[in-house]
């Protein structure tokens, strides 16, 4: 048995509506007891950032106006172009585990998402062994640690990424296999960590339910457009499978770590898929901010990416009608002459008329769209004034997109439009939209790529913008929610009845306040009611090297 102070379990984008409900009725009997000798809190995330910020967020406890990044493809400041944050540091600012590895705390990291690896850190990292979002590929600290994973367990059974086609109950069947071959890997690997003893605080991430949230939600859910009944008998319930299997293994981790203080947490949720950020940019060239770029095979009012857009859904309403055998068949044909996925190369601006554009889109997550002013004085073409110019032009474009209705309810397409300089602040507020759209997810969202293709296709209209309409052509029938959960017990945290709710930012300053240090960097604070009142804290000062605070020497020169 270990002599660790500090577990941290995290269970990547799991939905707390289903941890409650399986924990209430013994499906997750491992979590269902620490709840029962600990205390619960819902996790309120970020408006308008819960997708990708969200785990930068949490080990930081800063916003990202802070700490920098907001999604996997962002605007390169005083430039017109995108770039990849994990090529210059990914983020800025100090993750809990530096904070208290400075201060001579015994730390292991094990794939935790979104985060680089720390060459000096006091003592171990595994970065995206088994993660959903592959931005580094497999690494550790110490280096050699690699070798010695890869010899013992191999490499994760689902491989770099989660996403993929499949098509047949057996191809859904392989898939949770593998993520549960996954969990049962992973709970070993912690468990033989822990054995080496004398860790202030040890964190283990499971990917496993973001995948198959992402995945297989339109097995689960039965209101889903592409559920299918019959698959789903065959299959069973993927999503409850993978829970059970992650249940079941922080039961055999928290028994290994023995008493110690134990946390585990979704730090957001999982729903259907829902919105239509597709339509987002003809959306603003209908309304005249921003002017798309005429040139083949696409028109300047948009017709041409309509014509595509309905080509494709028929196509992929066609392919899927195909008997499965006659699919197989024909499946090497479509993958040489299908749509292809976009190649990996530098992230390219949309195809919009900078110098007679007020705005364009930016990418925020598939969830929520971002809209970013071409800011007189911030952008090399700007052509909106800062102050009440600027001020008037987000009052009427947020009231022209709040007027839009979603012709498959009847109701606001988007739910809230958000001012992000309102909400938020910090050095680098500059590298966020100023606007974030969140749509409404009323209504589930399908795919030309899953099933039958039901529900892929989106018409929306308002008077200004006349009707819109598109396809969804991305093949992940689940998307996250806002709303996390977090269960804690152990020495110093009573037995609590009720639950309350804390922020995501509280999360990390609570984690290193219960080991006697001050994340100061942070804007969340420790958590009430499971802090000790006597606990002795040891002040942190920021890191300034690159990648956390500070630029790289190249982040900023505009490549």
């Amino acid at each position: 048995m270990s002599s660790t102070r500090l577990l941290i379990l995290g269970m990547d984008a799991a939905e707390p509506e289903l941890l409650r409900q399986w924990t209430a009725d013994g499906t997750l009997p491992n979590l269902a007891a620490l709840a029962r000798r600990g205390r619960t809190a819902g996790i309120r995330g970020l408006a308008g950032f819960h997708i990708g910020s969200t785990w930068p967020s949490l080990y930081t406890g800063t916003t990202p106006a802070r700490h920098g990044f907001h999604y996997q493809i962002q605007h390169r400041p005083g430039t017109y172009r995108y770039h990849r944050p994990q090529d210059h540091g990914l983020i800025h600012g100090t993750p809990f585990w530096r904070a208290l590895s400075d201060a001579d705390r015994r730390v292991a990291m094990l794939d935790v998402p979104l985060s680089p690896i720390d060459p000096s850190l006091n003592g171990m990292q595994i970065q995206e062994w088994g993660g959903h979002d592959a931005l580094y590929g497999f690494h550790a600290h110490p280096a050699s640690l690699a070798e010695k994973i890869r010899a013992r367990f191999g490499d994760h059974p689902v491989g770099a990424g989660c996403d993929g086609e499949r098509c047949t109950a057996a191809d859904h069947a392989a898939f949770v296999e593998r993520l549960v071959r996954g969990v049962e890997a992973k709970a070993e690997m912690t468990r033989e960590f822990l054995r080496e003893g004398a860790w202030d605080a040890f964190m283990q991430v499971f990917s496993e339910t973001h995948c198959v949230g992402h995945q297989c939600w339109h097995l689960h859910d039965p209101s889903h457009p592409a559920h299918d009944a019959e698959m789903a008998a065959a299959v069973g319930d993927p999503v409850r499978r993978v829970y059970q299997s992650v249940d079941s293994a922080i039961g055999r981790i928290i028994e290994e770590a023995g008493d110690c203080t134990v946390f585990a947490f979704s730090a957001h949720g999982m729903g259907y898929w829902y919105g239509a950020d597709f339509l987002l940019p003809e959306i603003l060239a209908r309304l005249g901010v921003s002017r798309p770029i005429a040139a083949a095979g696409r028109s300047a009012d948009g017709s041409g990416a309509r014509r595509r857009s309905m080509l494709t859904a028929g196509v992929g309403w066609g392919w899927h009608r195909l008997p499965s055998p006659v699919r197989e068949r024909l499946r090497g044909i479509r993958g040489r002459y299908g749509p292809k996925a976009p190649a990996k190369g530098p992230p390219t601006m949309p195809p919009v008329n900078l110098s007679e554009s007020r705005c364009f889109h930016q990418p925020n997550g598939l969830a929520t769209g971002g809209i970013r002013l071409n800011l007189a004085g911030r952008e090399p073409q700007g052509m909106l004034q800062p102050g009440p110019e600027a001020d008037a032009f987000m009052r009427e474009l947020t009231q022209d997109l709040l007027a839009i209705v979603d012709e498959r309810t009847g109701q606001p397409f988007i739910q809230r439009v958000i001012r992000v300089d309102e909400h938020y602040q910090g050095p680098r507020l500059q590298d966020l939209p100023d606007l974030v759209v969140e749509y409404s997810d009323a209504v589930a969202t399908g795919s030309t790529r899953v099933g039958n293709g039901a529900g892929a296709r989106v018409r929306v209209h308002s008077p200004r913008v006349g009707v819109v309409e598109g396809a969804n052509e991305y093949g992940r029938t689940g998307e996250h929610r806002s709303r996390g959960m977090l269960f804690a017990a152990g020495p110093g945290i009573a037995a609590g009845e009720g639950e309350a709710t804390v922020s995501i930012l509280d999360l990390a300053p609570t984690w290193t306040r219960l080991l006697g240090v001050d994340l100061e960097t942070a804007e969340g604070t420790p958590i009430d009611g499971i802090m000790p009142d006597n606990s002795a804290v040891r002040p942190v000062q920021p890191d300034v090297r690159d990648g956390y605070e500070g630029d790289p020497p190249d982040a900023m020169q505009g490549r």
